[in-house]
C-alpha cells in the first residue's frame, strides 16, 4: 500500500515538474497554481510539493539533480577533465536555452529574492571544482576556487547570451569561445596563478 503511495506521490511531482518545465521553455513563469491546472493536479496538493514558486522554478530547472558532469573515468589531465564538463555543461545550455534564457530572467527580477533560483546557486561551481581536483597538489584550495569562478564567469547562459545576441556569434562560435576561454584561464592559472583578489 505504502507502495503505490509513494509511486503516486512521485507521478504528481513529476507532473507538476513537467508541466512547470514546459511551461519555462515557452517563455513563462509559472506559479504554482498554474503548474497545478497544466498537471491535472488539485491547487492544495500541488502546494504541498511546492510552497511557492521559487520552490517549483528551482525543482523545473533543466539541470536539478546532476551531481557531476565528469565522464566515466575521466583521467587525471586538468585540461581534459575541464573540457568534458565544459563541452557538457555548455550543451546542456544549449540544448535548454529558452529555459535558462527564462531562468537568467529571473535570477535578474528583484521581485523574486533570495537564493533559491537555481541560477542564484552556483550549481555548476561544484562541476568546474570536482574537474579541477588533479590541481590539489599544485593549488591551493582558495586559488583553485579564484580559478573556478572565472572559467565559470566564461560559459553558461550569460556567455552565451552575450556571444549570440551582442557579439552575433553563431552557436557554434559561441560554444567554441567559451570552450576556448575555460582552457585558457586554466593555462593562465597554471602558468601565472589564478585572479589574485
Amino acid at each position: 500500500m505504502e507502495l503505490g503511495r509513494s509511486g503516486q506521490k512521485l507521478r504528481t511531482f513529476n507532473a507538476l515538474v513537467e508541466a512547470a518545465r514546459g511551461m519555462v521553455a515557452d517563455g513563462k513563469t509559472p506559479t504554482v497554481d498554474d503548474a497545478a491546472l497544466a498537471a491535472g493536479v488539485a491547487r492544495s496538493t500541488a502546494y504541498r510539493y511546492f510552497p511557492g514558486q521559487r520552490e517549483l522554478l528551482a525543482a523545473a530547472h533543466p539541470e536539478t539533480g546532476l551531481t557531476s558532469m565528469l565522464p566515466e573515468n575521466p583521467g587525471d589531465n586538468p585540461a581534459q577533465r575541464l573540457d568534458a564538463v565544459v563541452v557538457k555543461f555548455i550543451g546542456m545550455i544549449m540544448e535548454t536555452e529558452v529555459q535558462q534564457r527564462t531562468m537568467l530572467k529571473l535570477s535578474l527580477d528583484p521581485e523574486l529574492p533570495g537564493n533559491d533560483l537555481p541560477l542564484r546557486q552556483g550549481r555548476a561551481i561544484p562541476w568546474i571544482t570536482e574537474a579541477l581536483e588533479p590541481l590539489a597538489g599544485k593549488l591551493g584550495d582558495a586559488e583553485i576556487r579564484r580559478l573556478v569562478l572565472a572559467i565559470r564567469s566564461a560559459i553558461g547562459i550569460e556567455s552565451l547570451v552575450w556571444l549570440t545576441d551582442i557579439g552575433a556569434l553563431s552557436r557554434d562560435e559561441a560554444f567554441a569561445s567559451m570552450r576556448w576561454s575555460a582552457q585558457a584561464l586554466l593555462r593562465h592559472a597554471l602558468e601565472a596563478g589564478p585572479p589574485a583578489y
